[in-house]
């Protein structure tokens, strides 16, 4: 796979965490918050971690 189409694959990540963070902001959401808030540290993680892998993209 090609640096290119990595980080287009991140950034298409990064955009859905912005809806997962506007999806938590219901307040009808019940207990599928918990699965949203793990969702939103994972994405977290992985994006932390791209960067630390690789600094020059960011």
């Amino acid at each position: 796979m090609d640096p290119q189409t990595i980080r287009e694959r991140i950034n298409l990540i990064a955009s859905k965490r912005e809806s997962l963070m506007r999806l938590l902001e219901q307040p009808d959401l019940g207990a599928l918050r918990v699965d949203v808030n793990q969702a939103i540290e994972e994405i977290d993680d992985l994006l932390d971690e791209f960067r630390r892998t690789f600094p020059e993209a960011v």
